[in-house]
């Protein structure tokens, strides 16, 4: 575990000096305070029905930038290092290949949590004090968070299980962009367009609901948005992810599956590279 540690802030340390965790904390920082604020600008103030859209406008929102935040950090984790020549000096070190994988792994994961408790919660801070110190209606806001660090999680590993399989960093990076688009554009384009021109004869609501839970992003937008009754209701879907069968666990379960495939993947594949 102390080597775990070691290498996870070697990871933290980088993030600092390239201003990757800076910048990620003041992106979604200025985005959730944004969007909370223009919930509330009908009234003046800040309500828990406010907070809910705000969960379903940051939710929509996350699916698109957590991904890419995520990819971003770890697409040349590995094949940046080969092509340095770092990893072969790395390895001359009391350390093995699965701790390797584990601590990089574990400090992406913090430089995450760090800019979305941070980015997230400092919007949340700033409008429990427009509150009037009020706290209803913020477990939706606080799972969104948590939830979108799961999502991070995801694809980081996938960056991960790319980096390992290419041999040039610029490979990696074309495909880390391929990857975002399939899972957080096309593949919603493709389902909703199967969708459309099936009419109903074969694809039917358990079917689509299984279609749904093959992505990772559809499984994080639908947890958010069924989780809790008052943002359910906001967006329009009360009843309808437990009525298809999806529960809040399911959910969670199928994104926590995206997270350990990919590691065993990266895990298997980078014991057996040749330095």
């Amino acid at each position: 575990m102390r080597m775990l540690w070691v290498l996870a802030l070697k990871e933290i340390r980088d993030g600092l000096r390239n201003r990757w965790i800076a910048a990620a904390i003041v992106l979604l920082g200025t985005l959730a305070l944004a969007l909370s604020l223009l919930g509330s600008a009908p009234t003046g103030s800040v309500r828990a029905s406010d907070l809910d859209i705000t969960v379903i406008s940051l939710a929509s929102l996350s699916v698109y930038l957590i991904p890419l935040i995520a990819l971003m950090l770890s697409f040349d984790a590995l094949v940046g290092e080969f092509e340095r020549g770092t990893m072969m000096l790395l390895l001359t070190y009391p350390v093995t290949r699965w701790q390797v994988i584990m601590g990089k792994f574990l400090g992406h994961v913090l430089i995450l949590f760090t800019a979305i408790f941070i980015g997230y919660g400092g919007a949340i801070l700033i409008m429990t004090v427009m509150a009037g110190g009020s706290t209803e209606g913020w477990q939706a806001y606080l799972a969104m968070m948590m939830t979108s660090l799961v999502l991070g999680a995801v694809f980081i590993a996938l960056g991960y299980m790319i980096s390992v399989m290419v041999k040039e960093r610029a490979t990696a990076a074309g495909t880390a962009i391929g990857v975002w688009l399939i899972f957080v554009v096309l593949y919603d384009l493709l389902l909703f367009g199967l969708l459309l021109a099936d009419e109903g004869q074969i694809i039917g609501q358990d079917l689509f609901s299984i279609l749904m839970l093959i992505s990772p992003t559809d499984s994080y937008r639908v947890l958010n948005l069924s989780m809790f009754e008052g943002v359910s209701q906001a967006a329009g879907i009360a009843g309808v992810a437990s009525g298809a069968g999806m529960s809040s666990s399911l959910l969670l379960s199928v994104m926590l599956i995206w997270v350990v495939v990919p590691l065993m993947i990266t895990l298997m594949k980078f014991q057996h590279r040749e330095l």
